[in-house]
């Protein structure tokens, strides 16, 4: 185990000779739930019959999670991670994870052990049979039902905005080919609908039902606001991701309805003083020059947005620490 500063987590280990999956673990003081959780996903990894791997990413956590990383990672070299700075959310540490993988699948799920890994082999079968990604249907969801109803609510919505229907985007089991992790920018609070972002792109998605356990350790770390933040979440992935809905394309249309409008008006008023109308103000006239500024302003906006969408998301990340990592990836 070795200190580090801000790394980059993208490109060297990306080739692990054959090495087929790659389990990402995102933690934010889950030191309870670790060593549980590593000893029951090398009970079913092993029983593939497959390589394998385990990233964990601390997510700033202040609990211990980092030194139960490290003591993983010092028992068992197929266990790799990284300790972020600070708290900077689940898809950051997904994002870090993804670029980390070495597998040709990649496997995510949560680590405060309410995903069972003895569900695994579900989620390979629908991807050998043809998917690209599986995600996992919490049909018996053991939370209580201030999270189930707002969630049945979102996916509902997220189903009918997306044409894709799944019964739980957001469930933190998943199985993913590598070519989807690499496709798909994941910043933000972009995990909750890594399916749609997936769809949108072409891949084959879908689900299937998995056990679903109660929390053993500690409490739920998303709180109330997280549903708000869904459907904004949704909103801005339909925007980024649908042809239809480039920057430009939606600011400029606004503004250029604002310019017409104002366009005509002030041609009428020119209109009148070329016949010899006297010009006064008038509120028509102060209509008028709001729009044109407005239609300016919101071009203005779309030409900025079409610059910040050519931006790449971050790929960086501060790490504090690393572990089984040979690369200073």
């Amino acid at each position: 185990m070795s200190q580090l500063g801000p790394v980059s987590v993208g490109g060297g280990a990306r080739d692990a000779g054959g090495l087929l999956i790659t389990a990402v673990v995102p933690a934010w003081n889950e030191a309870e739930s670790l060593p549980e959780l590593q000893r029951e996903l090398v009970a079913v990894l092993d029983g593939l019959g497959r390589p394998w791997e385990v990233i964990y990413i601390d997510d700033g956590s202040r609990d211990g999670t980092d030194q139960v990383i490290e003591r993983l990672a010092a028992a068992d070299p197929r266990v790799r991670g990284v300790s972020f700075r600070g708290n900077y959310g689940k898809a950051a540490a997904l994002a870090t994870g993804f670029r980390l993988a070495r597998g040709e699948w990649v496997l995510t799920l949560d680590a405060d052990l309410q995903d069972d890994p003895a569900e695994l082999p579900k989620l390979i079968e629908a991807l050998e049979g043809g998917l690209d990604l599986v995600s996992g249907w919490k049909q018996k969801r053991q939370d209580p039902i201030t999270k189930r109803l707002p969630s049945k609510v979102y996916n509902l919505v997220t189903s009918w905005v997306v044409g894709l229907h799944l019964h739980d985007f957001n469930c933190g089991f998943k199985l993913y080919r590598r070519e989807v992790t690499e496709a798909i920018q994941v910043y933000g609070e972009l995990h909750r609908v890594l399916p749609a972002l997936a769809h949108w792109q072409g891949f084959r998605v879908g689900e299937v039902p998995v056990r679903h356990r109660a929390r053993r350790h500690g409490r739920s770390k998303f709180g109330a606001a997280r549903f708000a933040n869904g459907f904004l979440d949704l909103t801005s992935a339909a925007f980024i991701s649908t042809s239809a809905l480039k920057p430009l394309h939606v600011f400029g249309r606004i503004g250029g309805l604002f310019l017409i409008i104002g366009g005509v008006i002030s041609l009428w008023f020119l209109g009148q003083w070329a016949t010899g109308t006297p010009m006064r103000t008038r509120p028509l006239m102060l209509l008028a020059g709001w729009c044109l500024l407005s239609g300016i302003q919101f071009i203005l906006m779309g030409l900025l947005g079409e610059m910040i969408a050519h931006l790449r998301a971050h790929s960086e990340y501060p790490v504090r620490r690393r572990y089984n990592l040979d690369d200073p990836a």
